[in-house]
């Protein structure tokens, strides 16, 4: 699974949440237990507020668990993977029957690639490759490169067979990619471990793909500050989060400069070319599967488009941030994005 490195700054949301005010006729007080662990190419922070420190270990214990699990059925890196495993069987001779969990994901991707008009899609895996390619040798793809690969994407390349839970893969060179969803899957399966074992106030962050359950101790909310564009100044929005998810798709850490051009690591499947900077795009939605793949969609429709589709998705609000040509800043909100918080202290 590619790696994602966005700006949100969440330790914040941890700092605001330490000193809770101690009052004689309220709950006892609860133990704030946090640990940390790399997982799909990044690392993976779990907080939680649990009646005391070995629940909270156990919670956090389990849900890294889960989350190494499923890093071995849907990375893209991983030549072992179920995922892998699978696109390497491309053209598939008969559907081919998969797990629960990569079904659910594939099924989810397919999902977002129709309701986005390709601007997501989970056939990209030729596409992010040469791209990939691209971004270390700061030139463009081969032509004769780029035709072969987007040949081997899009709709009609993805089969899915829902009686007997198969996929069938019809062209030669496919490759899945997940990476513009699977991460979001895998902290809302952590989410669900929490909840599970008890937990009602905590925060899964993988390196800026975070959800939140309930508030700290006296809280109104999880404080999450985001600086889309890898910047301290305008861009910058403190967020306060609440049972939610929050993801940012954009340039700030991983992009190439090709001919004078700005461009994303995240790759347009209609093009397969990155999408062009700087640019960001964050959105918060009910669950993190829900933010992770709408955030890609929207980099890649861009702001007109992109916020189509955001405002067509229950619950979910976006923000918009690029750059003009001559450098001036844009941003655009859904009317439901939240007003700014004031800075913390």
């Amino acid at each position: 699974m590619r790696p994602r490195f966005y700006l949100p700054v969440c330790w914040l949301a941890a700092l605001t949440a330490a000193h809770p005010h101690a009052e004689a006729d309220v709950a006892p007080a609860l133990s704030r237990v946090q640990e940390l662990r790399r997982h799909m190419g990044v690392a993976w922070t779990i907080t939680v507020y649990a009646p005391d420190r070995d629940q909270g270990l156990v919670a956090i214990g389990t849900a890294h668990d889960e989350i190494a699990r499923l890093e071995r059925i849907l990375s893209d890196y991983d030549p072992e993977s179920e995922l892998s495993h699978l696109s390497a069987q491309a053209p598939t001779r008969d559907p081919m029957p998969v797990s629960e969990d990569l079904w659910r994901v594939l099924d989810q991707a397919v999902a977002w690639r129709d309701a986005s008009g390709g601007g997501f899609d989970p056939t990209v895996g030729p596409l992010t490759k040469l791209w990939r390619q691209a971004r270390r040798s700061a030139a463009m793809p081969r032509p004769d490169k780029l035709t072969a690969a987007r040949a081997a994407v899009g709709p009609h390349t993805l089969k899915l067979h829902p009686e007997t839970r198969a996929v069938e893969l019809t062209q030669w060179g496919m490759r899945l990619d997940l990476g513009g969803i699977g991460m979001g899957a895998a902290i809302d399966r952590a989410v669900a471990i929490l909840r599970d074992r008890g937990i009602t106030s905590g925060m899964v962050d993988a390196s800026g793909d975070i959800a939140v359950i309930g508030t700290p101790p006296d809280r109104d909310g999880w404080r999450v500050a985001v600086a889309a564009l890898g910047k301290t100044a305008d861009d910058a929005s403190d967020l306060l989060l609440r049972d939610a998810a929050v993801t940012t798709s954009g340039d700030a850490f991983q992009s190439v400069t090709i001919d004078g051009i700005r461009y994303s690591h995240v790759v347009d499947p209609r093009t397969g070319l990155g999408v062009k900077g700087p640019a960001a795009v964050t959105v918060i939605a009910r669950d993190c599967t829900t933010a992770d793949a709408l955030a890609t969609a929207a980099s890649v429709l861009g702001a007109n488009d992109g916020m189509r589709l955001v405002e067509a998705t229950p619950g979910a609000a976006a923000r918009f941030v690029w750059e003009e040509a001559d450098g001036s800043r844009r941003e655009r909100c859904s009317p439901d994005w939240p007003k700014r918080l004031p800075p913390s202290r």
